[in-house]
């Protein structure tokens, strides 16, 4: 049995080692804090930043809005579904202790924390699985959280880490239900780990269940006693997930309303990739991120020859790490992993379990006694023949076999040398510590550097956010009229990070209400709609509120090397205001005409008034050919340069609609503009091209760099005069006054009002106007005038909120309600010299659990 200092000694020592060889492979990378590179999570940037500066700015009391109701993002969006995703991790509160212009710096350090106790966590429950040497356990919890999943994927979505850490926690949430012990306890940790991250909970609970399987299995216990241990752990983990569910519901109804993303078939990764990513130094999107370093391999392929191991628990772990790694690739099954929907993004999220299951049949190998001749050179061979395996894949790069052959070298030297004395078994220590800290250091660097040449990094906080904040602090009127931080943004969303009330949101909730209306109403998107952009448009602004816009230079790292579109751009920050209406305005009786193609149309009639006119066009090739039509309403256009023409007004302003369009566009001689579109991944926005001039010709050369469309009535001309008289009109009938909450909206309307009332913010489900559900304006939240009362009310309460309080408080009076029995049986059982529930007897041949 472990004592407390040995177990303090391994936890501290696998903590040090990830930590250390974390920082040194982002310091050779040049990564931040260690250089001017930051990683993304995607071509705009890391999103999970800027949810932090939000929390911190609920933690300090600044935000526009609250837990139930963002105002700063999506012009109005539900916030406790990003909360309960991304920032309910209890590691996620420690951002608030740093300054708000360092927040990137707390993001960084909790991650590595997050990695650091992951690493801790699995080798306490090695060493509570069975006893052994307490540096190996360590060099194991440290390659546990080391694995290639964790600093190649997770480490730029830091929710994902949550799930590193919940798989040895459950796993030790499992062996107590197994044994009868910390029944209390149990119920709370679950509760913390499926409120910090349901997602990669769900998937650390099947792994934890798949553990507790095999310990029941193997340790043969007798049948009363396994069902016993089967009901605690599941009524454990039922109570723990009850106490979640305040947030969990929540959560899992913001997805049911989210916009869909992609809708991509699941397609298992070639066998050889598979075999690539357990060696160091590969990369691939797509594939299971297994590596673990040469060492922990070594010993979990030496499991099979290892003898001294039982024979029903060396067949019983090398089958399960076996057939959860088959799981990856069978799609019934993958499906299970990933709660039956195949996510955006990569499709092996659950990797991290089956490199927890190849920690552990690892360890079971060495805690039995170090590997002999026989199993070291069985082991040896099955991880040979599995690396010439991985020489048939393309991920295989010049520095893999050099780092695996090292590596190799290194724990099987120190496998020989272990048991032949102390200084020796000290030289072992140090080679097989040491491999495994260079490898892991050294595919961090790979995986960096790998990630920044994929995709853009982004700049850390510095003059241009500084800049930005403090214009948009400048222009700020909230709530009398909203400051948009600008088009041209760090990350998809700014408004979290340098302030405003922008358009501009993405999360995995990204409401599908918001997302069409805004395509509709001619704006863009990245991540399949996931990413809503900010419209920079006159008439979207009055409808929305918009009195103060940002603009300013194109982030530098944003997409230059990977597009060819990059450029200098030395714009100085400035702010346009403009007359806008109030953000609750009234509308005549009778429902709107529905929308139809034509964003242009689309956003008159959600102003209420005609402002464009949209004339007909004419593609013609550079050469002056006719370019032909895909479907009805769009041209096909090449790489190349072409000329769109049309008539519009004299002095009219001039706007290109064309969302497949990847290129440039000009107005006569104006500035280029560009164009980022390739549905349905990327939607380009509507854009601003200049003024028709006194001739009336509209004459606009583009220059497509990939295939795509331009739609015929792609070009609209705004009148300004009539739009202000427009805005005009909204004003004049509109609110008198709004007073905005952290849940809803109080707004005095003129007295003798009828119509429709409308609030500027996206209909998303949970808002409620005058004590019933509210109406849908087009996309916005509205309500029918009171017949008798100048004040509206409307208040905004996240679907599943209550039904999940009900559920929390259920699951917490059982909870109460088993400590109060458990509390008299000890007390009984004290009285009368029996062990108490929780001190059980323990099965003969069976290790006593590590109290926590």
């Amino acid at each position: 049995m472990p004592t407390s200092r040995p177990r303090l000694c391994a936890g501290s020592l696998a903590a040090l080692l990830t930590v250390a060889a974390v920082c040194a492979g982002d310091a050779v990378a040049r990564v931040f804090p260690f250089g001017p590179y930051t990683r993304s999570v995607n071509d705009l940037g890391n999103q999970f930043v800027p949810f932090h500066a939000r929390l911190w700015d609920l933690l300090h009391g600044n935000a526009d809005g609250g837990l139930l109701l963002n105002w700063s993002s999506g012009y109005g969006t539900s916030f406790l579904p990003d909360l309960g995703t991304y920032l309910t991790s209890p590691f996620a509160l420690l951002v608030g202790v740093f300054p708000r212009d360092r927040i990137d710096l707390a993001v960084y350090v909790v991650t590595i924390l997050k990695m650091a106790s992951a690493a801790a966590l699995m080798t306490l429950f090695l060493l509570t699985l069975r006893g052994g040497r307490w540096w190996a356990a360590g060099a194991l919890g440290a390659s546990y959280a080391l694995c290639g999943w964790s600093v190649a994927e997770a480490s730029y979505n830091p929710m994902w880490l949550d799930g590193l850490v919940a798989l040895p926690l459950l796993c030790l949430v499992a062996e107590w239900a197994r044994t009868g012990r910390h029944r209390i306890a149990g119920p709370l940790l679950v509760a913390v780990v499926w409120a910090a991250n349901f997602y990669t909970a769900y998937m650390a609970t099947l792994g934890a269940g798949l553990v507790l399987a095999v310990r029941l299995f193997t340790e043969r216990d007798d049948r009363r006693a396994v069902v016993r241990g089967l009901v605690r752990a599941v009524c454990t983990v039922g109570v723990g997930v009850g106490l979640a569910a305040p947030v969990l519901l929540p959560v899992y109804l913001g997805t049911k309303h989210a916009y869909p993303g992609w809708d991509r078939a699941f397609a298992p990764a070639a066998w050889p990739d598979v075999l690539a990513r357990l060696l160091p130094a590969t990369y691939s999107f797509f594939t299971p991120a297994l590596f673990l370093g040469t060492g922990t391999l070594l010993l979990a392929c030496a499991l099979a020859f290892q003898r001294s191991v039982p024979g029903r628990e060396r067949w019983a772990w090398a089958g399960l790490v076996a057939g959860v790694a088959l799981s990856l690739q069978w799609e019934p099954t993958h499906l299970l992993w990933h709660a039956f929907a195949t996510p955006n993004g990569s499709p092996y999220r659950q990797t991290f379990v089956l490199a927890g299951l190849v920690v552990i049949a690892a360890w079971v190998s060495v805690s039995y006694g170090w590997p002999g001749r026989r199993a070291l050179l069985g082991g040896v061979a099955v991880l040979v023949l599995l690396a010439a395996g991985a020489g048939f894949s393309d991920l295989v790069t010049g520095w893999t076999y050099p780092l695996f052959g090292v590596g190799l070298v290194a724990a099987a030297c120190a496998l020989v040398l272990v048991g032949r004395g102390r200084r020796l078994a000290a030289l072992a220590a140090v080679l097989l510590i040491g491999a495994q800290a260079g490898q892991a250091a050294a595919s961090t660097a790979y995986f960096d550097r790998e990630r920044l040449n994929r995709l853009d990094d982004y700049a850390p906080w510095g003059e241009r956010q500084r800049t930005q904040a403090a214009v948009v602090a400048g222009a700020d009127g909230w709530p009398g009229y909203r400051t948009d931080p600008g088009r041209e943004q760090t990350t998809a969303n700014d408004p979290l990070l340098v302030g405003g009330q922008g358009g501009a949101y993405y999360s995995s909730h990204t409401p599908d209400v918001l997302t069409r209306t805004m395509r509709a109403l001619g704006g863009g998107w990245t991540s399949n709609g996931r990413a809503v952009q900010s419209l920079d448009n006159p008439v979207t602004d009055a409808v929305f509120s918009v009195g103060a816009r940002v603009r300013g230079p194109r982030d530098p790292h944003q997409g230059a090397g990977r597009t060819g579109m990059g450029g200098t751009d030395d714009r100085p920050v400035t702010v346009s205001r403009a007359e806008v209406p109030p953000l609750v305005t009234v509308r005549g009786a009778g429902g709107p005409v529905p929308y139809g193609r034509s964003p242009y149309r689309n956003q008159e009639r959600l102003l209420g008034s005609r402002v464009y006119t949209v004339p007909a066009t004419a593609l013609r090739t550079a050469a002056g050919g006719a370019v032909a039509d895909k479907g009805a309403d769009d041209y096909q256009v090449g790489r190349g340069a072409y000329t769109l023409t049309a008539a519009c007004p004299a002095g009219t302003e001039a706007y290109l609609w064309s969302p497949d369009l990847f290129g440039r566009a000009r107005l006569g001689d104006g500035p280029e503009v560009e164009f980022k579109g390739q549905l349905p991944a990327r939607r380009a926005a509507m854009h601003h091209l200049g003024t028709v001039g006194k001739d009336g010709n509209v004459r606009v050369t583009l220059a497509p760099v990939r295939a795509g469309t331009v739609p015929h009535g792609a070009i609209g001309c705004l009148d300004r005069t009539r739009l202000s008289s427009a805005v005009a009109g909204l004003k004049r009938t509109g609110a008198t006054a709004v007073h905005v909450t952290d849940h809803g909206v109080r707004a005095e309307l003129p007295p003798g009002t009828t119509g429709t009332v409308v609030l500027a913010a996206p209909r998303i489900a949970g808002w409620s106007c005058q004590g019933r559900p509210a109406d849908s304006y087009l996309g916005l939240v509205a309500t029918p005038a009171p017949a008798d009362g100048t004040a509206v009310d409307c208040a905004f309460r996240p679907p599943g909120l209550r039904a999940g309080a009900v559920a929390g408080a259920g699951a917490l009076t059982v909870l109460v309600l088993g400590g109060a029995g458990l509390a008299y049986r000890r007390r009984r059982d004290a009285g009368a010299g029996r062990p108490g529930p929780d001190r059980a007897p323990l099965q003969a041949g069976t290790p006593e659990p590590v109290d926590a």
